[in-house]
């Protein structure tokens, strides 16, 4: 699944197109490698996202195309904040 959609889906990031600009402004880090929204993600991947001063660190634990909002976060593990 692309960055962006796996972002969206899993309510990172509320909408998919501020998701794209977010991968292609370089905030964000797949495996400490800089990620554009159209990488492939797939379970075990570490990502990060520089949000200006706040900084969220994650594993990705599963991909879904569709979820329910309740069910999104089980999708990843924080693990810093």
């Amino acid at each position: 699944m692309r960055l962006d959609k796996f972002l969206k889906v899993s309510r990172v990031i509320k909408r998919r197109t501020l998701a794209k600009e977010v991968c292609d402004s370089g905030q964000v880090l797949v495996n400490n490698r800089v990620a554009k929204a159209g990488l492939e993600v797939k379970p075990g991947d570490k990502v990060e996202i520089n949000f200006g001063t706040r900084k969220l660190v994650f594993e990705i634990l599963e991909i879904k195309e569709t979820i329910p909002a309740k069910e999104a976060a089980g999708l990843y593990k924080i693990i810093e904040q």
